[in-house]
């Protein structure tokens, strides 16, 4: 079974405004709506993908839980988003009343920083109801926006949150990988792959070495679509020459197992 973590997804109407955009300076390899990321599944030989929203500004919660609590369950599993300008209580309405069991944080391009107190607040709720988290970490903005994602916020979050199902997207620093090694790695925190425009652009025996330290138990398998292909990442994750047990759970089995997903027929 593949899953393929990170999946950014639009109503089909606002994909091109956001990807006209350009965001974090990359050029999109795909559309950015449902039918189009089913399409790239099918072509990859992906099984489920991780559908991630996010909610700017605290007013789009709602509509954006509502949108992604929409989606196809038997392809994708929805992330919704979550806001430090409303209360917890709210947040975690927003996300029960559309069955939404996941978030996306990403400091990019929320505002938020992983060391606000209202974000911890947020993140100790999600905890006790056993929401699983995904992060953006690392830079892709200005240094304000790198600031707020930075691989040691992760750190204390890892350390003051306890119970918390982490999942920190770009093995936890992108483009701080130094800073992420030195954070995160040994930690409980879940370190997904993606590296757009692609895994190919970090050194093979580099990451490597991140896996065995870490643990190939811990690295969860994400493409960052559409600003990446797919296929191309599996081909990267492949391309390790890890043992095939651990090659196996990085393409699906840690995820399977951290999100409660029983193995597809054909597996």
């Amino acid at each position: 079974m593949i899953i393929d973590a990170h999946c950014h997804v639009w109503p089909d109407h606002i994909a091109p405004q956001v990807l006209a955009q350009r965001p974090a300076g990359l050029d999109p390899r795909h559309d950015g709506t449902l039918d189009g990321l089913r399409r790239t599944m099918d072509e990859a030989g992906i099984d489920l993908a991780m559908t991630l929203a996010v909610a700017t500004v605290a007013k789009n919660v709602a509509r954006t839980n509502e949108f992604i609590g929409g989606v196809d369950r038997s392809r994708f599993i929805p992330f919704g988003t979550v806001h430090p300008d409303l209360p917890v209580a709210a947040n975690i309405a927003s996300l029960r009343d559309n069955g939404i069991g996941g978030v996306k944080l990403h400091p990019l391009f929320q505002g938020l920083s992983l060391a606000d107190p209202a974000v911890h607040e947020i993140l100790h709720g999600l905890a006790a109801e056993g929401i699983v988290v995904i992060t953006h970490a690392g830079a892709g903005g200005d240094a304000q926006a790198n600031d707020r994602g930075a691989p040691h916020h992760l750190r204390t979050i890892i350390d003051t949150v306890p119970g918390l199902k982490l999942i920190a997207c770009h093995f936890g620093g992108y483009h701080r990988l130094d800073e992420a090694e030195q954070a995160v790695l040994g930690t409980d925190v879940h370190l997904e792959t993606s590296w757009p425009p692609t895994l190919r652009g970090l050194d093979a025996d580099r990451v490597r070495e991140i896996i065995a330290r870490h643990g190939a138990s811990r690295i969860i398998y994400g493409s960052d679509w559409p600003m990446s292909d797919p296929a191309t990442e599996i081909a990267a994750v492949r391309a390790l020459g890890l043992p095939p047990a651990d090659e196996e759970a990085i393409l699906g089995g840690n995820l399977a197992r951290l999100l409660g997903i029983a193995p597809l027929a054909h597996d």
